[in-house]
Order: C-alpha cells, then sequence, then structure tokens
C-alpha cells in the first residue's frame, strides 16, 4: 500500500499554508506492519526536510533523536518504520506563519481521519504538539462524538491515560524540527512518551 495514493486532498481549501509544501507519505508499507502512529504538526517548508526524504532530513534527525533518547536504538526513519512506527503530519501542507488556523486544522483533520484508517492494527497513536492533539479530537468529535483529550497544557494532560476505540492515545510536544534541541524537559517528555508507546506497541 502506498498511503499518497489512498490519501489525496484535491481543492487545497485553506488560506494559510504553502500548498507547494503538501506532502502525503509516500512511503509503500504492509498496513498490518504498523502499530504507532506518530503525528506532528504540519509539513516542513523544504521537502527536503521531511520524514521520509533522503539525506540529512530535518524531521528525520530530530525524530530519530528522539527515539534515541526514549532508548530505541536507531539511526534514521527507515529503522523507525521497521519497528512498526508510521511518521506523518496533522497538516499536510506548509505553515506560512507561526500558528495554524483552526478551520485549517478541522480541514486537515479529514485526512488524517483517512490516513490512520489505512492501519487496522494500530494500537498506539502519539500526538506530538498541540496541532495533531487539535486535529485528532476533530476525528474522534465525528467519529465517536467527544474528544479523546481534553483541553488544558500538555504538560497536565500527557499524564492521564486516553483511549480511542482502544488504541492508546498519547498527547506529548512536537519533536519534528529544530525546536525538539531547544528544551530539555520536553526532550525527556517526548522520550518517555515514546517509550510508553514502544513498550505497548510490544506488549503481546
Amino acid at each position: 500500500m502506498r498511503v499518497s495514493q489512498c490519501v489525496v486532498c484535491k481543492s487545497f481549501p485553506c488560506r494559510d499554508i504553502k500548498r507547494d509544501c503538501y506532502i502525503v507519505p509516500g512511503i509503500s508499507l504492509p498496513p498490518d506492519l504498523i502499530s504507532i502512529a506518530l503525528v506532528s504538526e504540519a509539513a516542513p517548508e523544504r521537502r527536503a526536510d521531511y520524514y521520509y526524504s533522503k539525506g540529512d532530513a530535518l524531521f528525520q534527525r530530530t525524530t530519530v533523536a528522539a527515539f534515541n533518547k526514549a532508548g530505541v536504538n536507531v539511526a534514521s526513519v527507515k529503522d523507525i518504520v521497521d519497528l512498526g512506527v508510521y511518521l506523518t503530519t496533522a497538516v499536510k501542507c506548509g505553515k506560512t506563519g507561526y500558528g495554524i488556523q483552526a478551520e485549517t486544522i478541522r480541514e486537515c483533520s479529514l485526512l488524517l481521519e483517512k490516513e490512520l484508517a489505512l492501519f487496522p492494527r494500530l494500537k498506539a497513536i502519539l500526538l506530538m504538539g498541540d496541532v495533531a492533539i487539535r486535529a485528532f479530537n476533530h476525528v474522534a468529535l465525528r467519529l465517536e462524538g467527544k474528544r479523546t483529550t481534553p483541553g488544558g497544557s500538555t504538560y497536565r494532560i500527557r499524564t492521564q491515560k486516553y483511549f480511542f476505540r482502544g488504541i492508546r492515545v498519547f498527547p506529548s510536544y512536537l519533536q519534528a524540527g529544530a525546536s525538539f534541541f531547544i528544551e530539555k524537559s520536553k526532550q525527556r517528555m517526548i522520550a518517555e512518551d515514546i517509550a510508553a508507546a514502544m513498550s505497548l506497541a510490544s506488549a503481546r
């Protein structure tokens, strides 16, 4: 299965995005391989910095660092995917400013819903940052009539357990991009959340 053939934005209705940065993972993989989905914020400004890009991609570098801090010995995104982790963004286009409008998050959550539905064996979903958390809550509202995670600071809500249709949902901090290297406390919490998700996925 090639994800980018299954999940496509055709109309591009959002106004605060860079359409030329639009990207959905183009990797081919067996759906049953994936037990964890990691959802970060938005596509990078440079396609060369995306998760699955070749070379020294920024998203790959910071995500590999996050997994290593979690005690998972990996050297590339391929190593992470081989462990059953699928990496994507909540918003498929690049940002035009620091924030992302609420309507854009809601609109892109329609694509995220289709994307996550491709993987029938998910055990955990890592929501990396506020945009990913809000996008997934839109998915949960449509499918279940209620949010999966409550409002409030990530620091406060991440200590609780949340589930969506039997899948453990982890609200966490953004690991993709240069900001990952700035705050050591957030690095620690990201590592804790990744480690917990990996442990859950490996359990029989």
